[in-house]
């Protein structure tokens, strides 16, 4: 028998569960952690003014911040990602392109991302195949997976839309404010693969 959860509960099970991980890695030790949550917090909460369109971002905005810093990151972070990645979508459906041909001409600009994209989204290697003669077909995608110049050109285009769409966010932010939260960023980010919380192959 299927034990029946609610909604609520697999939310908060998701959240004490990625605090478990993050403070397994030391990261509620980050000197940088509070000016990290402040610049992030600022931006979601100026992208919760932003809802209209972005389901999957509406989804995550309506739910409590924690009180937690770690967690409140966490939940800020959650926001943005899912803000960029709404407007991202829009993108990709406007250019008809398929959910497997955007990821294949993602994984044509980060090769070792394919064993984990492959395994995490649960293509075939048959579907993949597929995926990549429908892009050679469009004359996006050459010989093995390497972009021609027309999809280097095209995959940027759809990069350079995605960041217009999620410039409301962040423009509550000044360019310094910008350029620290990108920095703050990396340093987080490069800390989750060094923790082995995220195996990018």
């Amino acid at each position: 028998m299927w034990e029946v959860v609610a909604p609520g509960e697999l939310v908060e099970a998701r959240l004490e569960a990625a605090g478990a991980a993050l403070r397994r890695a030391g990261f509620h030790e980050f000197p940088e952690l509070g000016e990290t949550v402040r610049l992030a917090s600022r931006a979601a909460e100026e992208a919760c003014a932003h809802v209209r369109g972005r389901a999957l971002f509406g989804a995550h905005a309506a739910l409590p911040w924690p009180e937690d810093p770690l967690l409140r990151l966490w939940h800020a972070q959650t926001l943005l990602r899912e803000y960029r990645g709404d407007g991202h979508i829009a993108v990709l459906v406007s250019e008809g392109l398929s959910g497997l041909e955007a990821l294949i001409l993602y994984a044509a600009t980060t090769p070792k991302m394919v064993p984990l994209l492959k395994g995490t989204r649960g293509w075939s290697d048959e579907d993949w195949a597929a995926g990549e003669e429908d892009l050679r077909a469009k004359g996006l995608l050459g010989e093995g997976l390497t972009l021609t110049e027309r999809g280097q050109v095209f995959r940027q285009g759809i990069e350079d839309r995605t960041d217009v769409l999620a410039f409301p966010a962040y423009a509550v932010l000044d360019d310094a404010e910008c350029e620290r939260l990108a920095e703050l960023a990396r340093v987080f980010g490069r800390a989750v693969v060094g923790a082995g919380l995220l195996n990018v192959g």
